[in-house]
């Protein structure tokens, strides 16, 4: 590893075993001012600044009670909740392992089991009123295909959340590039208020990822 380029900037040394887009990477994190920001205030991921940011924005978190985090791991979503909203009940699940986070109930399953629904609203101990998801399929490297598998996931997260939400409250998901599509778009305004697309500032320029923002759930009748 050595310092060179302008501003001190980290570069990397390819080495044996690790492969030129490994290096990049590796480059990428170490030069990342986001991934600096969250070591430095604990936060287990960069992606913790894009919920922050979003919140900043939108006001998601603004008396939040209660609290399904889909697709938690490794769980900065859920610490930024915990850190602004300490009094709140929160759940998250994911097929990955996640580290034990104080003050949240954490599933290791598939969101798509057909348990999951029920286990996640029991968790909370009444209907939340925010719905946050950080989803996205794994890619298999055809941007087309990859979209279609997290847009799957997307809608999987509305039906949960149109299901289960409280009157006026919010769901939040990750889309790609040209958001949500449109048949998704107008079963949200159907249900929602409010419905916007976003890209925080900590999402990165190159990345394909946005963020649709249903706000103001009319409740179960406006089905």
């Amino acid at each position: 590893m050595s310092r060179g380029g302008s501003g001190g900037r980290t570069r990397v040394k390819t080495s044996r075993g690790r492969t030129a887009q490994s290096t990049r990477w590796l480059e990428r994190q170490l030069n990342d001012p986001y991934v600096k920001r969250a070591k430095a205030e604990g936060y287990r991921s960069r992606a913790a600044y894009k919920l922050i940011e979003l919140d900043e924005r939108f006001a998601l978190l603004r008396g939040a009670k209660r609290v399904v985090d889909l697709g938690i791991a490794p769980g900065g979503w859920a610490q930024v909740v915990r850190k602004q909203l300490p009094k709140a009940a929160v759940v998250g699940i994911d097929l990955l392992p996640v580290d034990p986070i104080e003050g949240v109930i954490i599933y290791q399953m598939d969101f798509m089991d057909d348990a999951a629904p029920g286990l996640l609203v029991e968790a909370l101990g009444g209907a939340p009123d925010l719905v946050i998801s950080d989803m996205a399929a794994n890619t298999v490297g055809h941007p087309q295909t990859d979209a279609l598998r997290t847009m799957a996931l997307v809608e999987t997260g509305l039906a949960f959340a149109i299901d289960v939400l409280e009157q006026g409250g919010t769901f939040v998901a990750k889309v790609f590039a040209g958001g949500a599509d449109s048949t998704l778009v107008a079963e949200m305004k159907r249900n929602f208020t409010s419905v916007k697309h976003a890209k925080p500032p900590a999402s990165r320029k190159g990345s394909s990822e946005w963020y649709v923002v249903a706000q103001g759930f009319k409740g179960r009748s406006a089905e």
